[in-house]
């Protein structure tokens, strides 16, 4: 068995409704996304000895995560602060995702971790999403 992890940075903001420190107040960081997976190699064509070629890897990855969520601001759809302030920059054409979630880097990890195995089907063991350069979530199953 074999794992693989391969990183990815990105811009995201959000905010923590009814939070009790300052996170609750809109805000941005520069994330850093490990996507780790465990599997067997190839044993034959042209991806033969790989668990997966790092340029399909980062293609899924790029589609399903980056493409929607970078640079934009990512907040928890029933929270009805949040939803007002999305709702107020897509009417000035500015960029938002929803999760059913709060925006948590433990509820993202999660998020981010059943998008890319269950929706695009990747042996994914874990994710590592780290909110700040110090300050980090794993996520396994």
């Amino acid at each position: 068995m074999f794992k693989i992890t391969k990183e990815f940075h990105f811009d995201m903001a959000h905010m923590l409704d009814g939070h009790d420190g300052k996170c609750k107040n809109l805000h941005g960081h520069t994330y850093t996304l490990q996507v780790e997976l465990c599997g067997e190699l190839h044993s034959s064509g042209p991806k033969k000895g790989m668990v997966i070629d790092f340029a399909d890897l980062k293609a899924i990855v790029k589609q399903r995560i980056l493409d929607p969520m970078d640079h934009a601001f990512i907040y928890d759809c029933s929270s009805e602060k949040e939803s007002k302030v999305a709702k107020l920059l897509q009417s000035l054409d500015s960029k938002t995702f929803s999760l059913p979630t709060r925006t948590t880097a433990e509820e993202m990890a999660r998020f981010m971790f059943n998008c890319l195995k269950y929706e695009a089907d990747l042996p994914v063991s874990a994710i590592r999403l780290w909110e700040t350069p110090t300050s980090f979530c794993e996520y396994k199953e």
